[in-house]
């Protein structure tokens, strides 16, 4: 691939909401192909102490076609494992095809939950083909994988099935969720039970399938000598409301009394069967609360993530690579909405400040350099990085300092490709990005911050008003908008719909005779994205 910098910025400027002694950085990425570095996404990594990596499960084809005789196809499994040294750009691999039939079955399947613990990589669930159960089904086994050794052993075309140990246990039959650890416990949030064939439409059409969203954060501890696995401390904690998603990102934070704990971001799919904007933070096997004063507009789908601290001034960024949103931003910084969650090459960023309070922005025009990201993953290097795996960035050099990489993912020719989709339309990219964080950087590139008033950019005159005041106002989406008017009070005076038919500014006339003279507040909105402004009544 011929040579790209992408350079973008993460700059906290005086003008911004954080102190002036934030940290300023941008970050840069640079591509690196490994020619044998296999193309795969939505697989498990594990890191080995001299930084190799370990890659397990996934697949090799691209987006899922819409058939079921078509889709997740067992030919498109990966069924061997893989070591890549991205020092020495040497990949090495082993076909897992001679463990036994439980472990084989597992380990080549999708969107499994993993953490690395030391040199132990813990694998749950994943969703595949079962030859001895002749289906698709929710693997319900975790398996517990020697990461130094494995990679060792394939290394020297060696025997692997010492590398590898396996308990069945049905609270670990999850598909799609996510997998961290704090304190000594490990978290199994959200994610789904699916068993049988793929069908868009539903589980009571053509093949059928069992499909059951797990709902929980299960906590639990391990007791792992070496030999035998036992499962300790269990205990879930149920809310199908806000733990109703999966394929998402989850990633460690730092909260602003100085607690770990983890973020749920955004994720797939509510009961209207649209993505989530808001978040879950887990403080505890028990203790989580519901952001519902922050929407996430960008990546609603498991992508490449990196957690970063600025621990001068309490503040916690998240970083997302490409994948799938529900919204993107048109040439004037608008949200444009579209409900098929296209591919996107975004790559944006969610901030929590000392006081709590959550931002999100778009890193201005520089993007990935194509619509890849979905189903990839970051994989942190030494030695910048808290136990969690966040980024301690006041540890980082003031130069230009290589953090990690991105690895992996779906690669789609166009944004919307579902419902055209043959198989040919996308791909498993086997692209490696390199990522930099670079305090030196001088300048800042251009941010968009993500919030309804910008993006709705409400706008009214005559103010003063007597009997019609005029709305100007842009509409990402063809659906019912509205217009609200309320009093010095809180009170809601008038309530009007507004049919949108087009995608762009819009123009309404709002009869104000009936008010009383005073101060009003009016709010246009479509129940995710509003702004408002207030005006008088002569």
């Amino acid at each position: 691939m011929k040579s790209i910098l992408l350079s973008m910025a993460c700059m906290l400027s005086a003008a911004s909401l954080f102190s002036q002694q934030a940290e300023t950085f941008s970050i840069e990425i640079e591509p690196l192909t490994i020619a044998d570095a296999p193309g795969v996404h939505s697989f498990s990594v594990g890191i080995t102490s001299d930084q190799k990596w370990v890659i397990l499960g996934g697949r090799i084809d691209g987006l899922h076609q819409r058939q079921p005789w078509a889709s997740f196809l067992e030919q498109d499994n990966n069924k061997h494992v893989f070591v890549i040294d991205p020092l020495t750009e040497q990949v090495w691999f082993k076909d897992l095809s001679g463990l036994s039939p439980a472990l084989f079955e597992q380990l080549q399947s999708t969107n499994q939950q993993f953490y690395q613990r030391d040199t132990m990589l813990y694998i749950t669930g994943g969703y595949g083909r079962s030859d001895t159960q002749n289906a698709h089904q929710t693997f319900p086994n975790l398996t517990a994988i020697s990461v130094n050794e494995l990679a060792l052993a394939v290394i020297n075309n060696a025997p692997i099935d010492s590398c590898f140990r396996q308990i069945t246990d049905e609270r670990f039959k999850v598909t799609g969720g996510q997998m961290e650890y704090l304190d000594g416990t490990f978290y199994l949030v959200g994610g789904q039970l699916f068993d049988g064939l793929y069908n868009p439409m539903g589980p009571n059409n053509g093949p059928g399938f069992t499909q059951i969203y797990s709902n929980e954060i299960r906590t639990f501890t391990l007791n792992d000598n070496g030999t035998t696995i036992t499962v300790l401390d269990y205990q879930a904690v149920h809310d199908t409301v806000n733990l109703h998603r999966r394929d998402y990102n989850m990633s460690a934070q730092i909260f602003p009394n100085g607690d770990q704990g983890f973020t749920a971001f955004s994720g797939v799919f509510d009961y209207a069967d649209m993505p989530y904007l808001n978040s879950v933070d887990i403080f505890g096997p028990t203790n989580y609360t519901v952001n519902t004063t922050f929407n996430q507009y960008l990546s609603q789908y498991h992508s490449a993530k990196l957690p970063i601290y600025d621990t001068a001034v309490n503040v916690m960024h998240t970083l997302f690579f490409g994948g799938l949103s529900q919204f993107t931003l048109n040439s004037s910084g608008n949200l444009v909405e579209d409900i098929n969650v296209p591919f996107v090459s975004t790559i944006s960023r969610v901030t929590r400040d000392a006081s709590g309070s959550m931002e999100e922005v778009d890193l201005g025009y520089v993007q990935m350099p194509t619509l890849v990201g979905a189903g990839a993953e970051f994989i942190p290097i030494e030695p910048y990085y808290y136990d969690n795996d966040i980024l301690n960035l006041n540890a980082v050099p003031s130069t230009k300092t290589l953090v990690g990489y991105i690895y992996g993912g779906i690669e789609s020719s166009a944004p919307n490709i579902f419902f055209s989709n043959t198989g040919s339309q996308s791909f498993a990219s086997n692209v490696i990005f390199k990522v930099f964080i670079n305090k030196s950087t001088v300048g800042i590139h251009q941010e968009v911050k993500l919030e309804g008033g910008n993006v709705v950019q409400l706008e009214i005159h005559p103010n003063p008003v007597r009997n019609k005041l005029n709305l100007s106002f842009f509409a990402g989406s063809q659906r019912q908008m509205s217009v609200q008017v309320f009093d010095s009070g809180g009170q809601l005076q008038l309530s009007q719909p507004i049919e949108v038919f087009e995608i762009g500014m819009q123009e309404y006339k709002l009869s104000t005779a009936d008010l009383s003279s005073g101060t009003y507040i009016v709010r246009v909105g479509d129940g995710v994205l509003f702004d408002q402004k207030k005006f008088i009544k002569k």
